[in-house]
């Protein structure tokens, strides 16, 4: 495996050694260990899974602690732009985010920890999309920002996705008060 820091502290981009011959591929999707030996301790006690239609749109959402969530994300057949947002308050980059086409082909895998919100956008049709959780959910600790805020001017590179009610109603960031230090 071979892991990425990116530009925004914390947040890992994960590419596995593929080996592959006539009858397919193998890959180790996921060790304990090469995230321990940076020095991230984790527990994974959830695992997600969602299929959706090409343009679909889910985000940002996050937990709030005490129910924060890190997550490892990576997409099993299709493909999206995932988008994760610096929400600690103290962090040199809050506020930025950042993004990876995670798809079936590349087996990127991006590891998100607690204290950003996540989202992706779906660029294939029936994309099949699997994230690991440090934490159970909590529907009184869940939150959510706008997937089309004007301040985090998120580039999804679409105008028209399908978005759900909820997610289309989320709260702007200008009034937004993390509870992530």
């Amino acid at each position: 495996m071979r892991i990425t820091k990116t530009y925004i502290d914390g947040l890992l981009l994960i590419q596995p050694r593929i080996f592959g011959d006539e009858r397919g591929y193998f890959f180790e999707s996921f060790r304990i260990d090469s995230l321990g030996n940076l020095g991230i301790k984790v527990e994974f006690i959830q695992d997600n899974e969602s299929k959706s239609s090409k343009n679909v749109l889910r985000g940002l959402h996050f937990q709030n602690p005490p129910f924060a969530q890190g997550k490892l994300v990576r997409v099993v057949k299709g493909a999206v732009l995932d988008v994760a947002v610096d929400i600690r308050k103290k962090s040199d980059s809050y506020g930025k985010w950042f993004t990876q086409e995670l798809n079936e082909d590349n087996k990127t895998t991006l590891w998100i920890p607690p204290g950003f919100a996540h989202g992706f956008l779906t660029l294939a049709d029936d994309t099949i999309f699997q994230y690991k959780c440090t934490n159970y959910y909590n529907k009184e600790a869940e939150g959510s920002i706008r997937w089309n805020d004007p301040d985090l001017n998120v580039a999804w590179n679409v105008t028209d996705p399908i978005v759900s009610e909820k997610d289309r109603s989320a709260p702007l960031f200008a009034g937004f008060q993390s509870q992530f230090v």
